[in-house]
């Protein structure tokens, strides 16, 4: 007679590329074992790509890779235009935008979280209650993520109720501490990983992602 037993599960960190802007970069990201591919549709960033290319490239990634559509404070008919045009899994929203504004489009979203020493995470989860996860980034006057630059890892409660996406400066050299210190549902990385803004590096992809899969 079998024990009724809970099986046991292993605690995976996932990884999500983002800043894609070449078909070549999303297949190097997904080859190396990606879970998520970001697109931008920020058009006052470096790493903005146009809906036709963004939806020729999702169409062309494999099954059960996650495609996540970044906005800053778009319009209503921007999100939708996009939301009609690129197959999009989930939305992530990099602005100001309100919880009622993220969930009006009844898709899944991600809410992210410029990090400063007066962020209330905990006021910020119950507010987004809804959202898949939170993503941490860094804050830096004037910019809306993308800074390359990390934040005092140490300020992420390690009791919060939300699932956390850790971004701002993740690199191959500091990833795996980044990880044993906050324990991240999920990593995302961009300029950590290009070549030149936009243009991601297959070698550093590869190597960023093995520090992930071996992380504590």
């Amino acid at each position: 007679m079998l024990e009724n037993t809970p099986k046991n599960h292993i605690k995976r960190t996932r990884v999500k590329v983002c800043g894609i802007t070449r078909i070549e970069d999303a297949l190097s990201a997904v080859d190396s074992g990606a879970d998520a591919i970001g697109f931008v549709f920020y058009e006052k960033s470096p790493r903005y790509i146009q809906e036709e290319k963004a939806a020729d490239i999702a169409g062309k990634l494999p099954p059960f890779v996650t495609k996540v559509a970044l906005f800053v404070n778009a319009s209503e008919e921007k999100i939708r235009s996009v939301l009609e045009s690129v197959p999009v899994d989930i939305l992530q929203f990099h602005g100001e935008e309100t919880p009622e504004e993220c969930r009006s489009y009844g898709r899944p979203y991600i809410k992210a979280v410029r990090m400063h020493d007066d962020v209330d995470l905990f006021q910020i989860s119950g507010d987004y209650f809804d959202a898949s996860a939170l993503l941490l980034d860094s804050f830096v006057e004037g910019t809306q993520g993308g800074t390359g630059k990390t934040f005092e890892w140490s300020i992420v409660p390690s009791n919060l109720n939300k699932r956390i996406i850790l971004a701002g400066g993740l690199t191959a050299a500091n990833v795996a501490d980044a990880i044993s210190k906050v324990s991240p549902y999920a990593v995302d990385v961009s300029g950590g990983v290009e070549i030149k803004k936009g243009i991601k590096d297959a070698a550093k992809i590869e190597e960023f992602i093995q520090e992930v899969m071996h992380a504590k």
